[in-house]
């Protein structure tokens, strides 16, 4: 997949190109059927397949006491969408400029000029544009003129990847899933395990020396969006790509600080022996075990943490 960060430097392609604008947040199953869909499109007219989509969040610049957290960041992003066969991916750096920008000079400068779109694929509801005055009906309007047409579809999508016999499947349904603690369910939504990433730095070491369990503590963006507080299984992948089997923490310790803990996310990676600071880990989330609680003793919280470590290894040997 070719990438873009400057969009003025975009060349269009041979041929002309087939695009879809948008977040792209978490690229989930209705983002996928869509592209699915882009894809099908373009083959048979001869078209380039493109993805404008952005450096941020546009609510991050718009609305930044309200915008939301994202599922993915840049990076995850730019590797679910090269998952999918995409061509090109043109990534606009968002800014107050670009929020200013009316939706039609968006449409000359980036579908014409830019990438001389013959296809324009966009969700039924998306809007874009300085006070997100531009929508489907603009860009229909617009490409009677400049030579493209458009098709706006719903972001429905079946476990088969169709889009005709699916439900609605939106990035928020998936944020306020993970708010909930519902993994699996934003997982059937994303069509993976929600994924975080970050360094392994310290943490207050109880894990290893007080516990026996010794744990890796990943610093997560405060822009990314953590699964509710609770116990998890998932898998835990280092950066040469071996995974092993964990039991997650996504809490404050309350058996040792109550309520006034700091919230970390804790790896207990089951069988493994070895250093882990400061290197990249990648923890996917399969499934809830239990609420966080807080135990009358540590001999109480060991015994816990020993049983989870078995419902670990039962739920995940169903995901193998």
């Amino acid at each position: 997949m070719e990438i873009i960060t400057d969009p003025a430097r975009c060349e269009s392609p041979p041929g002309g190109s087939a695009v879809t604008i948008g977040a792209y947040d978490g690229v989930h199953l209705g983002h996928q059927a869509l592209l699915g869909q882009l894809h099908t499109r373009a083959k048979a007219d001869g078209l380039t397949t493109v993805v404008v989509t952005f450096d941020r969040h546009p609510a991050a610049v718009v609305r930044p006491e309200s915008a939301p957290l994202l599922l993915c960041d840049l990076d995850q992003k730019l590797e679910l969408l090269a998952a999918t066969g995409v061509d090109r991916t043109v990534v606009i750096p968002f800014d107050t400029k670009r929020a200013n920008e009316t939706a039609e000079e968006f449409v000359h400068e980036i579908l014409e000029r830019g990438l001389d779109a013959r296809l324009v694929v966009v969700g039924e509801d998306f809007h874009f544009g300085h006070d997100r005055k531009g929508n489907v009906a603009l860009l229909r309007e617009m490409g009677v003129e400049a030579g493209f047409a458009v098709e706006g579809v719903s972001l429905e999508a079946a476990a088969d990847g169709s889009l005709e016999t699916g439900r609605p499947i939106s990035s928020t349904r998936v944020r306020g899933l993970l708010a909930d603690g519902r993994v699996e369910e934003a997982g059937e939504l994303l069509g993976r395990p929600h994924q975080l990433r970050g360094p392994v730095v310290h943490g207050d070491n109880r894990g290893g020396t007080e516990l026996g369990f010794p744990t890796a503590n990943l610093e997560i963006p405060m822009t990314i969006a953590i699964p509710a507080t609770g116990i998890y299984a998932g898998w835990y992948e280092r950066p040469d790509g071996t995974r092993w089997a964990t039991a997650i923490s996504v809490g404050k310790r309350p058996t040792f600080y109550g309520e006034d803990g700091d919230q970390l996310v804790e790896a207990y990676l089951l069988d493994f022996s070895g250093d882990l600071y400061g290197e990249e880990g990648r923890l996917s989330f399969v499934g809830r075990l239990r609420d966080e609680l807080a135990f009358d003793s540590v001999a109480e919280l060991v015994e816990q943490i020993s049983r989870d470590t078995d419902a670990t290894r039962t739920l995940l040997a169903q995901d193998e």
